[in-house]
């Protein structure tokens, strides 16, 4: 993939408000549980930074997916993963559906002010009944006249505690699994709408992540993002571009953990000598890095096959599953290399055992992504190799 003047520049005005506006505070972040988005959701809209490739007439760019992706790559110089995955949600889990398939009117009354940073999205699918397993869902929404009245409940919801809307995936009807769902939001402060407390969490630290009820909740059938029983299919290709941004999101943080374990290892001395003059230790540097190079490239030709219009599901599937099997490797190798101190809390190889262990798991566990490219394969039982 080639880069323009444009790409650099947006990678450039992400690096600097990670620097400014995230890596200074995020220590105490990690020990409130919890970030100021409204007001860093508010500077970067005022950056652009959260309309890249959305419309032109919403307050975005208009700009394709590859410069998307250059502004999620750089979200990887965080001193954590609790900021990129929630800006994630904003940009490329919340958003993209209402970007293509909302009314004008939708995109007017949710999808600009999330563009701006006036407000703060959730995407609210998984349920403790069905969380990879979508077409599980149980929470139903029922046809009241010009409204729907929704019951149910959500889990594992990022930024649920700062949410303003939620795109929400619930069941319009009794029939087939894959064609009775349809993605409504809902607005957060409507009477009915409960969020519950924050879960406490092995990684992620600064992200809120809540449980959500609904109890009678009654919003008007014109928030629902496009027909009604289409949404199953609305979330699939919603899912292409998170796990897109899970994959590609993962590269930097894991370049700057290597970075870091090398720098370390330089300055740590055992019998007479630097780690790094270990032959296992940069033998493996350099392993790991090589991986990294390969998961980079295989997200570049993902993303640029979906610029071009591709259906890219299987190689978002694939990114995603090396991504998050990737982060794992990295994060406890260098881990070893720090020794006692990898094992401390604030460590970065710790925070980054903790925070990637969560890219296997969300958005689709790595069982899932599995079966997804075995299907596509045409290896599963009764079914055919997609041409």
């Amino acid at each position: 993939m080639r880069f323009t003047e444009e790409h650099q520049q947006i990678r450039r005005t992400v690096r600097e408000f990670v620097e400014k506006e995230v890596n200074p505070h995020i220590d105490d972040w990690e020990r409130e549980g919890v970030m100021p988005l409204h007001d860093l959701f508010r500077k970067a809209g005022r950056l652009g930074m959260l309309g890249i490739n959305k419309p032109e007439a919403s307050g975005g760019m208009g700009l394709d997916y590859s410069y998307q992706m250059c502004a999620t790559e750089e979200l990887g110089t965080c001193r954590g993963g609790s900021f990129p995955m929630a800006m994630g949600v904003q940009t490329d889990m919340a958003t993209p559906a209402l970007a293509r398939w909302g009314t004008d009117e939708l995109r007017k009354e949710f999808l600009a002010p999330a563009i701006a940073g006036e407000v703060v999205t959730s995407i609210a699918v998984s349920e403790v009944s069905g969380g990879s397993d979508v077409a599980a869902l149980k929470t139903t929404a029922k046809q009241d006249g010009s409204d729907y009245v929704i019951n149910g409940s959500k889990m594992w919801i990022t930024n649920a505690s700062q949410s303003d809307w939620m795109c929400t995936l619930v069941n319009t009807g009794d029939g087939p699994v894959h064609a009775n769902k349809t993605l409504v939001i809902i607005p957060t402060k409507t009477k009915g709408v409960e969020v519950g407390p924050k879960i406490d969490k092995l990684g992620m630290r600064a992200s809120d992540t809540c449980p959500v009820y609904f109890e009678n909740v009654r919003v008007p059938q014109r928030h629902r993002i496009g027909e009604e029983g289409m949404g199953f299919m609305m979330q699939m290709v919603q899912f292409q571009e998170e796990r897109l941004c899970g994959a590609i999101g993962s590269v930097r943080g894991m370049d700057r953990l290597i970075e870091a374990t090398i720098e370390f290892c330089k300055e740590r001395h055992t019998f007479g000598q630097p780690l790094i003059a270990n032959q296992a230790i940069h033998f493996r540097m350099a392993e790991l890095k090589t991986e990294v190079e390969a998961l980079r490239s295989l997200c570049y030709r993902a993303v640029e096959d979906y610029v071009g219009g591709s259906d890219v599901t299987m190689m978002a599937s694939m990114a995603k599953l090396k991504a998050g099997r990737l982060a794992r490797e990295v994060s406890d190798s260098c881990l070893q290399y720090w020794g006692g101190m990898g094992f401390t809390w604030d460590n970065p190889a710790a925070r980054a055992y903790r925070d990637t262990r969560l890219l296997s798991i969300g958005g689709g566990a790595d069982e899932i992504m599995l079966g997804i490219i075995a299907k596509l394969m045409g290896i599963l039982p009764g079914k055919k190799k997609k041409a």
